[in-house]
């Protein structure tokens, strides 16, 4: 009995087949965006991971002036020096010390050029960033501080300038400043924020200064923390010798922040997440909207299909017999709008996934969710119509035109 129930609610959807398709077109969207969403946060928030494991989770950030944020923020705290640097170098609980310079230029070879961010630090910021050379070598110790120079080319510079060949020991021209290219950085991809890590000229700290800036201070520096100490040991230390080389009095502000990596990952997976739920929350509301399309296309089959369904309660059928045929159709117009909604939205979300140089990251419990969400859908928003099919009287329903 109850498979020719359904027998007759799959009849009943394949003969109006546009219309069917029209009605579960509400779900089919609702399911699919609630997926792409999901999917493409989690994406984001597996890239925003490796991108920070990538540039170690040991690392820190220090910088001059406190931590202020929005608009109208102004720190006037004064930069800091080489000699920074070398002062930290001292201490135990870091491995590594980097002083980093930034500037963009215009890097040109023969006829072709590009801008371009370029770096001025040492040969510590390609072991605290995790970067590897490609082709050639990083630079020696007596380029780093006499300020030789040369460059080290990232894979986006390098297809610009050089195309497909090996760049090594060319000589190119960042603004007015002519340098040999000593080695290739290995190809990193898109950062957290999306911008090309692959992007950058890397120069001898010394040389940026001199002969690009035209300044001795210094932007900020990466600390790589030593292996076997803490990381909030290494904090306190340097912020307990950045005190006293910048002689701020006991009970002033430090004009200086350490920021540590793993914080950053924290926050942007802590943004990710709100913004990823949010965004599904109003895409599944498309969900409650086809729900609604449901119920009111079934009523008006109950409507179109008055005289039948009389027909069928006076020879014999049970109340309950019409209640699950109608209420099969339902469910049936739910799960196959879940169904095509879970496909559409895997597609979408892989498409981003590339577009956005994300990892695909599906979650099996969402679609399921997804899926489940809709049937129960069908269920809800078919149950009015079909107990108001169930509910007429043969009487009444056999003198319907």
């Amino acid at each position: 009995m109850l498979f020719e129930t359904v027998r007759l609610a799959l009849t009943a959807i394949i003969r109006n087949a546009l219309r069917s398709f029209l009605t579960v077109l509400g779900v089919v969207i609702g399911v699919a965006a609630v997926i792409a969403m999901v999917t493409v946060g989690q994406g984001s928030s597996e890239q925003v991971a490796a991108n920070v494991e990538a540039l170690g989770t040991d690392v820190l950030i220090l910088r001059p002036g406190a931590r202020m944020m929005g608009p109208g923020a102004r720190d006037n705290a004064p930069a800091f020096k080489l000699a920074d640097v070398e002062a930290l170098e001292g201490l135990g609980a870091l491995s590594a010390v980097a002083p980093v310079v930034s500037t963009s230029e215009t890097a040109v070879f023969g006829n072709a050029n590009r801008t371009t961010t370029v770096t001025g630090t040492t040969s510590a910021w390609l072991e605290i960033g995790g970067w590897e050379i490609a082709r050639g070598r990083a630079f020696t110790a007596t380029e780093d501080k006499s300020g030789a120079n040369v460059c080290i080319i990232g894979e986006t510079v390098r297809t610009t300038l050089f195309g497909a060949t090996d760049p090594t020991g060319e000589t190119i021209r960042v603004k007015a400043v002519s340098c040999q290219v000593i080695g290739l950085l290995t190809a990193k991809g898109a950062g957290s924020f999306g911008q090309d890590q692959d992007d950058i000229v890397v120069m001898p700290v010394r040389t940026v200064q001199r002969r690009l800036v035209g300044a001795q201070d210094v932007a900020s520096i990466s600390l790589q923390v030593a292996p076997g100490a803490s990381t909030d040991r290494a904090i306190a230390d340097v912020q307990t010798l950045m005190r006293e080389r910048r002689r701020i009095a006991i009970g002033e502000d430090d004009n200086f922040s350490v920021t540590d990596m793993k914080e950053i990952a924290s926050m942007l997976n802590s943004v990710n997440t709100v913004l990823t739920g949010l965004l599904s929350s109003v895409a599944a509301v498309s969900l409650l909207v086809g729900g609604i399309g449901i119920m009111n296309i079934m009523l008006v089959s109950v409507t179109e299909r008055t005289r039948e369904i009389g027909i069928r309660l006076a020879v014999g059928a049970q109340a309950r017999q019409v209640l699950t045929q109608f209420l099969v159709e339902a469910v049936v117009l739910s799960v196959l709008g879940g169904v095509l909604g879970i496909v559409t939205g895997l597609a979408l979300a892989a498409v981003a996934a590339q577009i956005m140089a994300i990892p695909f990251a599906p979650s099996l419990g969402v679609v399921a969710m997804a899926f489940g969400f809709s049937a129960l859908v069908g269920v809800i928003f078919g149950y009015f119509p079909a107990r108001a099919a169930a509910r007429l009287d043969p009487i009444d329903a056999l003198r319907h035109q």
